[in-house]
């Protein structure tokens, strides 16, 4: 789909990027409104923002200039990276997610979303291994965009990794607890040593939602290894 890009909704929360961008995080607005999302994200003293919103009618708001850091990650990190926000931008998808009644995503609007995301990829040669949710660069703090984005639109397209089908066979080489938390990190997830939970939680909601909640499990850890394997 072609992408018509409002730009009468700027925000001054930005600063100088001084690193390349190789990274899109996802994030959901969490609000009650796209219209209440969007005043706070122009808002200089919420110190919030993003590159992006995308309402649910589709409508596409570019709210930072791309080669400005937006700030909308926080503490964060992936594949060895902390603070994200000077390596990527920011996409807000206006949903009241789970604290307002976290519904799914119109096709309309995931559909501006992968369109977004295209284009961003093809401008920074992002790889699918680094368009990621927010809930996976702070495992620890965030939720979003939550279980029920549609993440097989941007895959489909090669934009992102799949998620696992659920229906797959158990391979009969599961990794065993601690090869699945090694591979864990080397897919980009950040933990301290021995507190795993949240980015387990993280990678399931992500990648095998019908399994969130079940800890390393049998399906999760052979799900790692299938992501793993595809990085």
């Amino acid at each position: 789909m072609s992408l018509t890009i409002n730009r009468d909704h700027r925000s001054p929360n930005h600063d100088a990027r001084d690193e390349t961008v190789d990274m899109i995080v996802l994030h959901y607005t969490g609000m009650e409104s796209g219209r209440a999302a969007l005043e706070r994200l122009c808002d200089p003293a919420a110190r919030v923002s993003a590159h992006y919103l995308v309402e649910e009618d589709g409508t596409v708001f570019a709210l930072v200039d791309e080669d400005r850091r937006a700030w909308h990650a926080g503490l964060s990190h992936w594949q060895g990276r902390d603070n994200v926000n000077g390596c990527s931008v920011g996409i807000e998808i206006v949903n009241p997610g789970h604290e307002w009644g976290y519904r799914k995503f119109p096709g309309v609007q995931s559909d501006a979303v992968a369109a977004l995301v295209a284009e961003i990829v093809a401008r920074h040669g992002v790889p699918a291994s680094r368009v990621v949710g927010h809930s996976d660069v702070a495992p620890e703090r965030k939720e979003d965009p939550g279980e029920l984005f549609p993440w097989h639109k941007l895959s489909q397209s090669g934009l992102a990794l799949a998620a696992i089908d659920p229906a797959l066979p158990l391979p009969e080489d599961v990794p065993d607890y601690a090869a699945a938390v090694t591979m864990l990190r080397q897919i980009g997830y950040g933990f301290r040593d021995g507190h795993p939970v949240a980015a387990v939680l993280a990678f399931q909601r992500r990648f095998l939602p019908g399994q969130m909640g079940q800890g390393l499990n049998p399906p999760t850890r052979a799900a790692i290894g299938r992501v793993h394997e595809a990085l």
